[in-house]
């Protein structure tokens, strides 16, 4: 019997539909030249599943499963729902997602059905089950993906039923039209309504409401999460196996909220060779969800594309490094998208592991390098966590509230945490956590831009955190928005200005080349830029005032204890150095820029260094080390080659 296959996993999404049934041995071969140790198969195959209503095949799935498993390769079962036959919705057009012009989506595409669809929703249980039924307890099978890149795509589904669902939506929530109208205020413009019916989804083509645009948005996230969840109930009916959905890096949609539910995180990505420090914004996203190790499902073995190649290539090293990433961050899984390129159809220009004559892309020899160091340095992968002192708070609902209503010019909420506030900790363990995460356990949490303090009674735990210990850095542009993306009419904040002692004297949400400012301790300096509230003191100390634009001698960041803690509040975006100062939390390490740090501590304690832009970087390390690839001792400054990854035991 064939021993069972321990993380970490390696390899790609495999896809036997598309090839005769006696490639599969060839496929098996090659991937095991490689060290592949999992596949993900399935989830765009329910027209061979099911080629005519009721009449089902699964033996040709169930034959490569086998295979798989005598080869040693673990698999990972998709459910196919967001491509469905073409029979389905011929003769239930109904399922079709309807944009917001009426017309309904065009079969071919995916991701392009109507989750609210009672008839989608029964044949995904029919064909899910059927699989879950055949595949639940097959031993090859260690978890399931269900659905593919799940997302409110365009504007979300227009159809009647998706229409009467959000007025129920909007009952449900605010009781009465006349609640609505007020939360809303919808005077402004005589948008005033006389019923719930009345209010029609925002299309992107006009100009919207933003408290309309935030509630459609959180319907048809509340609708996709109920369409996921639908699939994992049938599934678990069979299967012991975790299941997941492969999500993609846009926050709107909550990845909290969605892996509720579910037993494993599951993240696709495809950024640029010249963007790994996006990479590792997203794994550390990722790790905090789930005590279960993240699996990164897909991300591209060399470049991108649709109908041509696109994004550009990876330079030599480049994949390699994406390759080790997730798992260095606290993840067991990295697999490509995808074993062979496809010779036909949608995204024929995308790279792969193989070509679709089936011969190896240069890739291929970086993926079959990391493949053997992870199986050298499983045992320490395996036996160790990243754990984290700091968190930054990445919200879902700022990220919907900022969408809906800016606020700023040209203002993104993920690029703005990932350029401002995530850089300058590439030498700490850091969590980017969502408000219902639990903050125990942190010493320092960072709230930037949360727009709203409210939901999951996040302030009443914040303030019982800080009174246990806790410094929490808040602002700029914090708890200004109620749950319905409108500002506040009494104050700026909800509560900040008294919780912290201060009194908002300007507001300036714009930036401004003249608004510059200076340390109180040592009169150093200070960055701002893109808003600035200016705070008189009434009870706070002034860490920093600003020194000009108008706003001089008003307070910059504000300082209140409260308790054995600490909340500072930030008027404005500062730099990276800044914001350390604040943080006061040593790095793992000394490192140039280009390293990323990771520290791993359980069994046993070590770092592990990447070098992410292609140059040769340093890190200084105290105490000894033993680099488990290479069986070298390390201590002191090291030099870090381009494009390598130092795996480092402590061993004194």
């Amino acid at each position: 019997m064939p021993k069972k296959v321990m993380p970490p996993y390696i390899g790609a999404a495999y896809y036997p539909e598309m090839w005769p049934a006696e490639a599969v041995d060839g496929e098996i071969a090659k991937m095991k030249e490689l060290g592949v140790n999992c596949v993900r198969v399935g989830e765009f195959a329910w027209s061979r599943m099911e080629p005519e209503e009721g009449e089902f095949d699964l033996a040709w799935l169930k034959d490569v499963c086998d295979k798989m498993y005598a080869a040693g390769i673990a698999v990972i079962m998709c459910t196919p729902s967001a491509t469905p036959p073409k029979w389905l919705t011929d003769k239930y057009p109904e399922t079709l997602n309807v944009q917001s012009n009426g017309v309904p989506s065009q079969f071919g595409g995916r991701c392009h059905v109507c989750k609210s669809s009672p008839v989608m929703r029964e044949k995904n249980r029919i064909i899910v089950r059927k699989m879950a039924e055949l595949f639940g307890k097959h031993p090859a099978v260690i978890g399931w993906q269900l659905d593919n890149e799940i997302f409110h795509y365009g504007d979300g589904c227009f159809c009647p039923l998706c229409r009467e669902r959000f007025t129920e939506y909007l009952k449900d929530k605010y009781k009465t039209v006349a609640a609505l109208n007020a939360a809303w205020g919808t005077a402004r413009w005589s948008q005033t309504y006389d019923g719930f019916d009345k209010v029609i989804p925002p299309r992107h083509d006009t100009w919207n409401h933003p408290s309309l645009v935030a509630e459609w948005m959180r319907f048809q996230d509340e609708t996709i999460i109920s369409y996921i969840r639908e699939q994992a109930e049938t599934v678990r009916g069979y299967s012991d196996a975790p299941i997941g959905t492969d999500m993609m890096p846009m926050l709107e949609l909550s990845h909290e909220k969605m892996n509720a539910a579910l037993d494993v995180v599951q993240i696709n990505h495809y950024d640029r060779a010249d963007e790994l420090y996006r990479t590792l914004f997203l794994y550390d996203q990722m790790r905090p969800i789930k005590e279960r190790p993240f699996w990164n499902t897909e991300t591209q073995a060399g470049w991108n594309g649709s109908a041509f190649s696109a994004s550009g290539s990876r330079p030599e090293g480049n994949c390699y490094v994406n390759t080790w990433l997730p798992v260095a961050k606290g993840g067991e899984m990295n697999l490509y998208w995808h074993w062979r390129a496809h010779p036909n159809g949608h995204e024929i220009g995308h790279g792969a592991v193989c070509s679709s004559s089936g011969r190896f892309y240069r890739v291929a020899e970086e993926i079959k390098r990391a493949a053997a160091e992870f199986r050298k340095c499983a045992a320490f992968l395996n036996g160790t966590r990243v754990e984290s002192d700091i968190a930054i708070h990445c919200s879902a609902t700022a990220a919907v509230d900022f969408h809906a209503a800016p606020i700023l010019e040209n203002f993104d909420y993920r690029d703005i945490l990932l350029h401002n506030y995530y850089p300058p900790f590439r030498h700490h363990n850091v969590d980017l956590i969502d408000t219902g995460h639990d903050v125990d356990g942190y010493s320092v949490v960072i709230s930037p831009f949360l727009a709203n303090v409210e939901e999951n009674g996040l302030k009443e735990r914040m303030l019982r955190w800080v009174e246990e210990g806790g410094t929490w850095i808040v602002g700029p542009m914090s708890d200004i928005m109620t749950d319905y993306a409108s500002r506040y009419a009494n104050a700026p904040y909800s509560f900040l200005e008294e919780a912290v002692g201060v009194y908002t004297k300007f507001e300036q949400p714009i930036d401004d080349a003249q608004v510059f400012a200076r340390w109180t301790e040592d009169g150093a300096p200070l960055a701002v830029s893109r808003c600035y509230d200016a705070y008189e003191l009434r009870g706070a100390e002034a860490l920093a005032e600003y020194a000009g634009g108008g706003l001089e001698g008003y307070a910059c960041i504000a300082r209140r204890s409260v308790g054995k803690g600490s909340i500072i509040l930030l008027g404005s975006v500062i730099g990276g150095d800044d914001l350390l100062r604040l943080v006061a939390i040593p790095p793992i390490a000394e490192a140039s820029e280009n390293v990323a740090l990771i520290e791993r501590g359980g069994d046993a304690e070590g770092v592990i260094a990447a070098e992410i832009e292609n140059k040769e970087g340093y890190a200084v390390f105290e105490g000894r080390y033993k680099n488990l690839v290479t069986g070298d001792t390390v201590e002191g400054k090291t030099v870090i080659p381009p494009y390598s990854v130092l795996v480092l035991q402590k061993i004194g």
